[in-house]
C-alpha cells in the first residue's frame, strides 16, 4: 500500500498478528495438466490446447509444471514428449516434472523422455503413507520402504531429481513418515511432497506436519526442499497453502480454477492473486484470465459467474449506492481509487476494470454512466425511459436492451 492507500484503507489484516513474509522465494507448481485431469468430469485438453496452458503457465512465472503420468501409457508419453520440447524449443523458463508411482514401470518412461529431449524432468514419485491405506492396499512400510529406494535410487542414477510424494500425508502416521523421508533422502531425493489427498487438513494440521517434515530434513543434514499439494474437500485449500508456506513449505501446488478429482485441487489462480496481494510474490498476473479461461474452455469445465477474480461477476456491479460510489472515484480521476472502493482485489491486477450494469436494484447513477460510457449524451428522456426498463425487469439489462430501448424515443 501506497501512503495515500494507507490514509483511506484500515488494513485489520496487518493490524496485529499477522502472516510475514516468508524468508525464502515461493515456488508454485502447476498441477493442471495431470493431477487436474482426474476430475471425472473434465475433458482432456488437445495437444494443442495444454501447449497454450504451458505457455500461459510461463507467461505467469509459475516455476514447475507436472507435464503428465507417461507411466499410463503410449498416449501419455506422446504428449508429454512433445510439451518436454517446446519448453526445450521455445526456451520456456517453466521447468517440466511427471508424476510417476514408485515403480520401475513408471519412472523408466520419465528416464527415456528425458534422454530423447534432452531436458532435466523431475520425477515425482509417488506412494500412499497413511494406515487407512495400507490396510485398503494390503501394504507394509517394510515393502513401501523397498519400493520408495528402489524407485527415487533408479532415478537419481539416471541424473533427475526427484520429488518424493507421499500420498495422504496429513493422515499418515508420524514414524512412518519419519522413515519413508529419511529413505528418500537417503537414496538422493531433493524435495518431499506433503499431500493433503482428501481434503483433511486443516490450517494448523497444514502446519503440523510442515514442521514436523522440515524437523526431518533438518536431522538428516541434507539440504531438501518442502512442498504442499493440497485438495479443497473443506473448502481450506488455499488457506491451507498459505499456512503451509508460513511453516517452510517452499513450493506449492495447484491448477487452474481448481480443477481435479472430487472438489478439486488448489486454486492456482486464486493462489497467486492472494500471494501477489500478500506481497509474497511480483508475479505479472495480467495473464491469468486468459490462463482460466483457456482451462475452462479446454477441460469444459465453466468458470461461476461469481467465482473469484475471474468471474464475470468479479468486478461487475448493478446496485445504485456500489455503483455511485465507484463512478465518483472514477469522476474524480482516480482508477486507483474506484478500483478498491468496493473491491478487496483491485481488478487491474490481472488486466481487468470495474464494470457498472443497470438492472432493477440500480440507481440513475447507474443509467447515465453508461450513456456516457457508450458516448451517448445522458438527457433526461433517455435516462428516464432506461431507469423505467430496469425497474420493470428482475435483472441485469443486456446492451441490445438499452440500446432499444433508446431506439424508441428516436
Amino acid at each position: 500500500m501506497d501512503d495515500r492507500e494507507q490514509e483511506l484503507i484500515y488494513d485489520w489484516n496487518e493490524a496485529g498478528e499477522r502472516w510475514t513474509r516468508p524468508p525464502f522465494r515461493v515456488q508454485l507448481d502447476d498441477e493442471t495438466l495431470r493431477d487436474g485431469l482426474q476430475s471425472p468430469t473434465v475433458r482432456t485438453p488437445t495437444i494443442d490446447e495444454k501447449l497454450r496452458i504451458l505457455h500461459l503457465m510461463d507467461a505467469l512465472g509459475i516455476d514447475t509444471a507436472d507435464i503428465g503420468l507417461p507411466g499410463a501409457g503410449p498416449h501419455v508419453v506422446k504428449d508429454v514428449e512433445r510439451l518436454a520440447r517446446e519448453i526445450r524449443d521455445a526456451r520456456l523458463n517453466v521447468k517440466a516434472n511427471c508424476a510417476a508411482r514408485t515403480l520401475e514401470a513408471d519412472i523408466r518412461p520419465v528416464i527415456e523422455i528425458s534422454q530423447r529431449v534432452g531436458i532435466p524432468i523431475e520425477v515425482c514419485a509417488f506412494i500412499g503413507s497413511s494406515p487407512i491405506r495400507q490396510y485398503a492396499e494390503n501394504w507394509t512400510v517394510d515393502s513401501m520402504l523397498r519400493h520408495t529406494e528402489a524407485a527415487v535410487t533408479l532415478a537419481v542414477q539416471n541424473g533427475l531429481p526427484v520429488m518424493y510424494v507421499t500420498e495422504d500425508t496429513v493422515r499418515a502416521q508420524p514414524e512412518t513418515l519419519r522413515r519413508l523421508f529419511r529413505a528418500a533422502i537417503r537414496c538422493g531425493a531433493t524435495r518431499l511432497c506433503l499431500c493433503d489427498t482428501v481434503g483433511h487438513a486443516t490450517p494448523m494440521g497444514a502446519q503440523n506436519l510442515v514442521r514436523f517434515a522440515a524437523a526431518v530434513v533438518k536431522e538428516s543434514g541434507a539440504e531438501v526442499g518442502l512442498d504442499w499439494h493440497g485438495h479443497c474437500d473443506r473448502g481450506l485449500a488455499v488457506i491451507n497453502t498459505i499456512a503451509a508456506i508460513q511453516a517452510g513449505a517452499t513450493r506449492v501446488h495447484g491448477c487452474g480454477i481448481g480443477i481435479g478429482e472430487r472438489v478439486g485441487n488448489t486454486p492456482m489462480d486464486q493462489l497467486l492473486v492472494n500471494l501477489r496481494l500478500l506481497g509474497w510474490i511480483d508475479n505479472d498476473l495480467s495473464a491469468l484470465p486468459e490462463y482460466c479461461r483457456r482451462v475452462s474452455e479446454s477441460t469444459h469445465v465453466p468458470i461461476p459467474p461469481n467465482y473469484p477474480v475471474v468471474g464475470r461477476d468479479a468486478f461487475r456491479t448493478g446496485t445504485g449506492v456500489h455503483a455511485a460510489a465507484v463512478i465518483k472515484a472514477y469522476k474524480k480521476g482516480q482508477d486507483w481509487l474506484a478500483d478498491r472502493v468496493y473491491s478487496g482485489v483491485p481488478a487491474s491486477i490481472v488486466g481487468r476494470r470495474q464494470e457498472i450494469e443497470v438492472g432493477p436494484m440500480s440507481g440513475e447513477s447507474n443509467v447515465i454512466w453508461w450513456l456516457e460510457s457508450h458516448g451517448i449524451e445522458p438527457t433526461p428522456d433517455r435516462v428516464r425511459a432506461v431507469f423505467g426498463r430496469a425497474k420493470a425487469v428482475d435483472r441485469v439489462l443486456l446492451d441490445e436492451e438499452i440500446h432499444a430501448v433508446l431506439a424508441q424515443l428516436a
